[in-house]
């Protein structure tokens, strides 16, 4: 049998001899279609899963951009406050340096033991459970009110000894001492500001989870300006205040912090329509068991995760100082920098806890699903341009700090191995996020602080207590350990170990305990 068949598509004739022929053939064309169908599905889901539409991205910039320049505006005072400190001089900026990196630990520590109620806070958000997040809140007071006084016996029990880690042998001692009284004074002060900021992450972090996320950027930003205006009073004694150095910086820095928390506070209760879970918060501090049993078991490995990488962070800058204080004074300049061009990334975090954790608690895996690969996506592509950016800016910037130009030089190459390490950052960032949003807390406590002491504290202190490395190199080979988090954050999210409602559980608890 002879048949001639045109194929419009391909432009193409096949003869057929034969019954068997034909059909092999036809049913070969047809598989081949079928599986460029499947190909183009495929591809269409790809898109849908990493891109989204208008309605997303509205949602993303409405959560993302108050954050963004809450931080923005916080890190380019604190580049300014930093810069104003170097123009006194080097020991006192590498003081304020070696203070702020132990407070680091604290307000790490505030953020981790306030995170694990957060979690259910934000699932509750999403459940539209206004009870669940008022527990939440009631939760969040107890557990900042019982770090504050943990922090304040530890930098009153042992100031010197802290601060002692970071004096190298090898600096002089009139050098050693003026640091460490400079680092007292500084630090004395500063003490002062430890409840209210505790108290303001209270507030701060409820709001964000129920979806406000205006009213902690507008009272930063209103406290961050203070800061700023009474450090240049104060530090350099304009205006006829008195001119009290490092003393001065601290002194701004608590005054700001009080007004960040009066102003959110006062707001929050005048505004106790928008924001029902402070309806009747303090009219009793008692919260259900079976939550307060899972905020505990969920949060603790939070707690623990950000004092250890809070720590690592500590440890990692002694293992630096090793080099010598000019590796403080360079680290610092070259950490203050490059935070200013991190707050994409750190702000994509706080959009993926909340938009991926609403999703969970909604219990619509999709969405939360979709939600996790895009920010990922955008958090990648974002911060391309801002390691671009930094590594363009890093010769400029360190030339606004009155410091010695080798100190200046250093900081500056430290800049260039934080450029090219920005996307890896952001991708690692959002994993651990994701990771915790669903309550996965135990994972994210390996993933994050058992690394960074398993791996980059391990690296770091070889390599500074048993190598000559110079710094630069040093510092690289830190960094580039990033990619191999990289790799086992991408295993973790492909694999969907954080899908999880943690409220729905908890919940039936409660109401089993109430019907008993």
């Amino acid at each position: 049998m002879f048949l001639s068949i045109q194929d419009n598509e391909n432009d193409a004739v096949i003869l057929l001899y034969n019954s068997d022929r034909m059909c092999y053939i036809v049913r070969k064309k047809y598989e081949g279609k079928r599986k460029m169908n499947r190909g183009q599905a495929k591809g269409a889901k790809l898109r849908e899963r990493l891109i989204g539409d208008k309605a997303f991205y509205a949602e993303v910039v409405a959560v993302v951009v108050p954050i963004i320049i809450q931080n923005t505006v916080s890190n380019v005072v604190s580049l300014l406050d930093n810069v104003m400190v170097g123009r006194v001089g080097t020991l006192q900026m590498s003081a304020v340096a070696i203070v702020n990196q132990l407070l680091f630990v604290f307000n790490l520590c505030i953020f981790g033991g306030l995170a694990g109620a957060g979690i259910f806070a934000t699932q509750y958000a999403g459940a539209e459970d206004d009870r669940g997040v008022r527990d939440c809140f009631r939760i969040k007071w107890m557990i900042a009110l019982a770090m504050f006084v943990c922090a304040l016996g530890v930098f009153l029990g042992f100031p010197k000894k802290l601060i002692g880690m970071y004096l190298a042998e090898g600096t002089a001692g009139a050098d050693a001492a003026a640091t460490l009284t400079y680092s007292l004074d500084y630090l004395y002060v500063m003490l002062w500001g430890l409840l209210p900021f505790a108290v303001s992450q209270v507030y701060a972090s409820t709001l964000r989870e129920v979806g406000e996320t205006r009213l902690p950027m507008f009272a930063s930003v209103v406290a961050i300006l203070i800061n700023l205006v009474f450090n240049y009073f104060l530090i350099f004694g304009k205006c006829g205040f008195p001119k009290l150095g490092v003393t001065g910086a601290a002194i701004a820095t608590v005054l700001s912090r009080y007004v960040e928390t009066t102003i959110i506070i006062v707001y929050t209760h005048a505004k106790s329509s928008r924001f029902p879970f402070i309806l009747g918060a303090y009219r009793k501090l008692c919260v259900p068991m079976p939550l307060l049993k899972n905020v505990f078991v969920r949060g603790m490995p939070l707690l623990v995760n950000e004092f250890l990488w809070s720590l690592g962070m500590a440890v990692l800058l002694q293992c630096y100082s090793v080099r010598g204080l000019d590796v403080v004074a360079a680290s610092n300049i070259a950490s203050t920098v490059s935070n200013l061009f991190k707050v994409v990334f750190l702000s994509m975090g706080n959009a993926v806890a909340i938009m991926v954790g609403q999703a969970l608690g909604a219990d619509d895996v999709e969405r939360a699903k979709n939600c996790t690969w895009r920010l990922m996506v955008l958090a990648v592509g974002s911060n391309l341009i801002m390691g671009t950016m930094l590594a363009l800016l890093a010769p400029v910037i360190p030339e606004i700090y009155n410091t010695e130009p080798h100190v200046r030089a250093i900081a500056t190459k430290l800049l260039y191995v934080v450029a090219v390490f920005m996307p890896a950052y952001s991708f690692s960032h959002c994993c651990y996020f994701t990771l915790r949003s669903g309550g996965r807390t135990m994972i994210t406590f390996f993933f994050d602080s058992v690394f960074t002491w398993g791996v980059n504290v391990s690296v770091a202190w070889v390599l500074a207590y048993k190598t000559n490395m110079d710094i630069v190199p040093l510092y690289f080979c830190v960094q580039a350990l990033e990619m191999i988090k990289v790799f086992i954050g991408f295993i973790l999210v492909k694999k969907g170990v954080w899908i999880h409602n943690i409220v729905t559980p908890v919940a039936k608890e409660e109401k089993a305990e109430l019907s008993a």
